[in-house]
C-alpha cells in the first residue's frame, strides 16, 4: 500500500490522498479530531450528516476551493494546507505583515454615516464621549462635515469640517473590545475605523479594519462556526487562509479594496462572529496563497458536489505581501489647551451656525439671545437654533440661513412647542459694518445668506465653507425640500 494512502479505522480501507502542490509553507498548528480519522470514506459527509453543513450563503459559483468538499476532507482527516493544495494546485504560501483593509458596506450607500461608540470615539482630532453619535457627510476635497450630537438624535454638542472623514475608536490596533466598537446608529458594529467618501457624487461609507477583524466577521458568515465541533476546524483554518488572500487581492474602488456583499465575501461587521472562527483566523494570521510571489485572489464556493482543483492561472493576483501597508494606528488627539485660543483657526472648530450668529452680531443682532441647543432636522437633512427673534437653520446644501419662525414650523412642526413669545415676526438683521443682509426667508427671492468671514473683516476663512457656494453644491433647493435633495438620509 502507498504511504500517502489513509487507513480508514473502522473499514480497513484505504482511501488515497492527493499529491500537494503547495510549497514553501509556514508551519502551522493542525488540530485533528479523532472522530476526523474514524469517519474517513468514500461517500461525501454532506451526504451523511444531512442539514449540519448547510452553506450559510448558498452554492456559488463552483469556481476554487468548495466549501462543502473542505469539510468532507478536513473530516478525513486532511490539514488546511493539503486541502487548499488539492483546490489551488501551484499556488505557494506565504506570510503577510499586520495590515488594515478598507470595505465598502454597500447598506450605506449614499447614506450620511452615524456612528457612535459606548466608550466614546474620535473624530475631527477630537474625542468625544460615551454614546455621543459623529455624523459625517463627505465633501468633494476628500475630507467631511462632521455633526457630533448627545446620542444619535439628541442634542449638536459641535460641527466642523475637517480632513480626514473617519471616525476612530479610543483605542489603537487589531482586537478591541466590543465597546470601543463603531456602531451605526439603528444598526450593527464594525471593528476598526468608520468613514466616507464620494463616488462621483454618491455618498459610499468605508470600514477600515485590521484584516483578521475584519475576517473574524467574514469567516462565520461564509463558513459555519459549528463545523469545528463537527471534526472540521481544518475547513475553517482553509476558509480564513483563502479568505485573506481574496480580500488582500482586491482592488475594486479608489477608496476600498472590496464589498461587504456576497459579491465580494459577505461581512456583516460584529453581528456574527464566533469564537471558533476567530480561533481558525488566528491559527492563520499572516498567512495567504501565492501565484508567483503576488496574491491570489482565491475565489471559492459552496459547491455540493466537492468541487475540483482549480487553474489558477485564471484568477487575478494582487500585490506582493512586500508591498502591503502595514497597519497603523488612530491619529493622536491633541491635548485641549488650557487657555482658549481665540483665533479664527481656532474658532474653526465652532458649529456652522455658531459662527453665522457671530458675524451677524451675536446677542446685539435682530435674532437676538440664543434659546436652548442646536437641534437636527428631520431626517438628520442639518440643523437649527432658535432665537427670541428668529432661527438659523444650516444644511449641506444651503449653508446657514436665518428665517422665520413660520418656516421654522414648516421645517418641524414639533417646535411648535418650543417657539418664545416673541415668534410673531420676521427677524430684521442688523450686522457689522461692511455687509448689508436683508430678511432671510426660503421664498424670497431676494433672500442674501449670511455673510463670509472674508466679505465681513477681508481675512481669509480658515476651517468650514458656506456648502452652498462649494464645487458640487445645489443652491436651487430650498429648505422646504431638504428630505429630497440628493445625499440627505432618510433615517429611521
Amino acid at each position: 500500500m502507498r504511504a500517502d494512502t489513509l487507513i480508514n479505522r473502522r473499514t480497513g480501507r484505504g482511501t488515497r490522498r492527493r499529491a500537494v502542490p503547495v510549497l514553501r509553507t509556514v508551519p502551522l498548528p493542525v488540530l485533528i479530531s479523532a472522530s476526523a480519522l474514524a469517519l474517513a470514506g468514500a461517500i461525501g459527509l454532506w451526504q451523511i450528516l444531512p442539514g449540519q453543513i448547510a452553506p450559510t450563503v448558498g452554492a456559488g459559483h463552483g469556481r476554487g476551493m468548495s466549501q462543502v468538499g473542505a469539510f468532507d476532507n478536513a473530516r478525513a482527516g486532511w490539514s488546511a494546507e493539503e486541502i487548499l493544495g488539492h483546490y489551488y494546485p501551484g499556488a505557494d504560501l506565504g506570510q503577510i505583515g499586520p495590515t488594515t483593509i478598507g470595505v465598502r458596506l454597500q447598506a450605506q450607500d449614499d447614506a450620511t454615516l452615524d456612528t457612535f461608540a459606548a466608550a466614546g470615539a474620535q473624530v475631527a482630532g477630537r474625542t468625544i464621549g460615551p454614546g455621543d453619535a459623529a455624523h459625517l457627510t463627505p465633501l468633494p476635497d476628500g475630507g467631511a462635515n462632521v455633526v457630533v450630537t448627545a446620542g444619535c438624535d439628541g442634542e449638536v454638542l459641535w460641527q466642523a469640517a475637517t480632513d480626514d472623514p473617519f471616525v476612530y475608536p479610543v483605542g489603537a490596533g487589531a482586537g478591541r473590545p466590543a465597546d470601543e466598537h463603531l456602531t451605526l446608529c439603528g444598526g450593527t458594529a464594525y471593528r476598526g475605523a468608520l468613514g466616507v467618501a464620494l463616488e462621483g457624487e454618491a455618498y459610499r461609507t468605508v470600514n477600515e479594519v485590521d484584516v483578521d477583524d475584519y475576517l473574524a466577521g467574514v469567516l462565520p458568515a461564509e463558513m459555519q462556526a459549528n463545523w469545528a465541533d463537527q471534526g472540521a476546524f481544518e475547513a475553517l483554518r482553509a476558509q480564513a487562509i483563502a479568505a485573506r488572500s481574496y480580500a488582500l487581492a482586491e482592488n475594486r474602488y479608489t477608496y476600498a479594496q472590496t464589498c461587504d456583499t456576497t459579491d465580494c465575501q459577505a461581512y456583516p461587521g460584529t453581528v456574527k462572529e464566533d469564537s471558533r472562527s476567530t480561533e481558525a483566523v488566528a491559527a492563520t494570521t499572516g498567512t495567504v496563497l501565492l501565484r508567483d510571489g503576488q496574491i491570489l485572489r482565491s475565489e471559492y464556493s459552496a459547491a455540493p458536489d466537492g468541487g475540483r482543483p482549480a487553474d489558477i492561472e485564471t484568477f487575478e493576483v494582487g500585490p506582493a505581501p512586500s508591498e502591503l501597508v502595514e497597519s497603523a494606528p488612530a491619529p493622536a488627539v491633541p491635548a485641549t489647551p488650557t487657555e482658549p485660543d481665540l483665533t479664527i483657526e481656532a474658532l474653526a472648530g465652532e458649529s456652522v451656525i455658531d459662527t453665522a450668529y457671530r458675524r451677524i452680531g451675536g446677542p446685539n443682532s435682530a435674532v437676538g439671545e440664543p434659546i436652548g441647543p442646536e437641534m437636527l432636522l428631520p431626517q438628520r437633512a442639518g440643523t437649527y437654533r432658535m432665537y427670541t427673534n428668529g432661527v438659523i437653520v444650516a444644511t449641506q446644501t444651503l449653508g446657514a440661513q436665518v428665517v422665520d419662525f413660520s418656516t421654522l414650523l414648516q421645517l418641524v412642526p414639533d417646535a411648535a412647542d418650543q417657539l418664545p413669545s416673541t415668534a410673531s415676526g420676521r427677524p430684521k438683521l442688523t450686522t457689522p459694518e461692511g455687509s448689508v443682509p436683508q430678511v432671510l426667508s426660503p421664498t424670497d427671492p431676494q433672500a442674501v445668506q449670511i455673510p463670509t468671514e472674508a466679505e465681513v473683516s477681508g481675512e481669509p476663512v480658515h476651517g468650514p465653507v458656506n456648502p452652498a457656494t462649494a464645487p458640487g453644491a445645489h443652491p436651487e433647493y430650498s429648505p422646504a425640500d431638504l428630505g429630497t435633495a440628493p445625499g440627505i438620509y432618510d433615517g429611521e
